[in-house]
């Protein structure tokens, strides 16, 4: 009798150690994480990064965020670029037309699907061709099921594109864009997603997380008041027809752009009024040519190399300061850390600006997003932004009626010292300055810069680099995994008391 009861026990057990390993879905919410390319716990084939030097510094596959998909039946296990500046989902990258050693040797890790290895696949007839800012995909579209890594929902016959040929494209991208009669004429993923009712809405919230955590989390009909301080910002997404290139993407209006070096106050720089679009799949920020040569020569800068990029000195990563990007009631705050792109290469460790000059598209690209928590809703055509910190896992719904500007963040804010910020979105042009010396990291020579009088001191100057304290989940999986453990030892108490009576 006791050996049955062990064997049922190890039943119990096992039943709940496996429900326990998937995200349940007691919500219409689903999250992924999202897997910086640096991590070698999952990409553990990408290597030698010496061979970074054979490759331009835009095609870097050192510097992207990715999410797991497993299609097919039975399923294979995919990673995708996360890229909230395109819309259609792709896989099979052609890794021999790679140049760069690591770079084909991280191709080959992100996996490879088989349609012909899966009973539900379906070759469609259509095809065509993505293009990108860097790089193209010629694609033949397919449908088949599609699960979601580490949860327990699946997506079925779901379109999407297999590669034939690509050029400089070392993975496939999940494209979560505007879908559906908007951009595309079937549904994309954020479209089966609500479609299918494994979200309620279609909205996602996105925390990249920062470079020293090499993980962040998009959920999908969800968000995570663990991952942000204050009370969430709602932009209006700009209509296509009022947008710079007319093509529905996540564009919102940048109030004010402004640097708080270590030394304290505050710089405006001007004519930073514009529209510009948040972008995932973007690894710089691209801003108007003469705001980023200003930006970069406070960064010690004088201009650009071959490359078009802006070569710094590294040990900004070692200071407090901040450039802070300003919206309509929120300023997120981007520490040097996250802006400066520090790679090893064979000549060394070389470090470059994560800003680029670019006169014909402005975007926000992952050095801007890290320090941002964003949920993109498309069916309220607006995104919702707060300020990044990581202090743990609160998840919740989000539903057809849910109060966005009422939410509020877990977190306190980041704090550094010598840091300072205004207490407003954005300063008055009209205010009088007052001069700080400043000294620019790359040379060393002391800068004067013009800085907004009575900038107060910051309560906030840098992103959480994972180092807070993780708090006490209330989130709906925590409750329901000590609800069942609390059945479980109480159903084996009562066996046992049964079977000793």
């Amino acid at each position: 009798m006791a050996a049955r009861l062990v064997f049922i026990l190890h039943l119990i057990i096992g039943f709940y150690c496996h429900v326990s390993a998937l995200e349940r879905r007691e919500n219409h919410y689903v999250k992924l994480p999202v897997v910086h390319s640096t991590n070698k716990n999952v990409f553990s084939d990408f290597g030698d990064k010496r061979a970074i030097a054979t490759v331009p510094l835009a095609n870097r596959s050192d510097v992207a965020y990715y999410a797991q998909l497993n299609i097919g039946t039975p399923p294979q296990q995919v990673y995708v670029q996360l890229d909230t500046g395109s819309f259609e989902l792709w896989v099979n990258p052609d890794c021999s037309d790679l140049s760069g050693s690591a770079d084909i040797r991280f191709c080959r890790a992100v996996g490879h699907y088989d349609s012909a290895s899966s009973s539900t696949a379906t070759q469609l007839a259509g095809t065509k061709t993505l293009r990108y800012g860097i790089g193209s995909a010629d694609i033949q579209y397919v449908t088949d099921d599609i699960g979601l890594g580490g949860t327990d929902s699946q997506l079925k016959g779901v379109q999407f594109g297999v590669a034939t040929d690509t050029t400089d494209e070392f993975a496939g991208i999940l494209g979560i864009g505007h879908g559906l009669n908007v951009t595309i004429r079937y549904k994309n993923f954020i479209d089966e997603l609500e479609s299918q009712g494994v979200t309620e809405t279609k909205a996602f919230s996105l925390a990249l997380g920062s470079k020293d955590e090499q993980e962040g989390v998009v959920i999908f009909g969800g968000l995570d008041t663990g991952k942000f301080t204050g009370t969430l910002q709602t932009l209006p997404i700009i209509a296509a027809q009022d947008s710079p290139d007319q093509v529905p993407r996540y564009w919102v209006n940048l109030t004010s752009l402004s640097l708080t070096p270590p030394s304290g106050g505050t710089k405006l720089y001007e004519n930073t009024t514009m529209a510009v679009f948040l972008d995932s799949g973007a690894t710089l920020t691209l801003l108007p040519t003469n705001l980023a040569n200003a930006i970069a020569a406070d960064f010690g800068a004088d201009a650009t190399d071959a490359n078009g990029f802006y070569p710094v000195s590294c040990s900004l990563n070692d200071l407090q300061g901040t450039l802070n990007f300003a919206f309509d009631g929120v300023t997120i705050r981007v520490p040097y850390n996250e802006v400066v792109r520090e790679l090893q290469t064979s000549f060394g460790t070389q470090c470059y600006l994560g800003i680029s000059p670019s006169d014909d598209f402005i975007l926000l690209g992952d050095t801007m997003l890290r320090s941002a928590y964003a949920v993109f809703d498309q069916t309220n055509n607006a995104i919702h932004l707060a300020q990044y910190v990581n202090c743990g896992t609160n998840e919740m719904e989000i539903t057809d009626v849910t109060n966005m500007t009422a939410i509020k963040g877990d977190c306190d804010a980041p704090a550094a010292k010598n840091a300072a910020s205004t207490t407003s979105s954005s300063i008055p042009t009209a205010t009088p300055t007052l001069t700080v010396s400043t000294t620019a990291a790359t040379t060393g020579v002391t800068r004067t810069t013009s800085t907004a009088a009575g900038a107060s001191a910051s309560a906030s100057a840098s992103a959480s680099s994972g180092e807070s304290t993780v708090a006490q989940s209330s989130s709906p999986q925590v409750h329901s995994g000590w609800w069942t453990g609390l059945i479980i030892a109480a159903f084996w108490a009562a066996v046992v008391k049964r079977d000793l009576s």
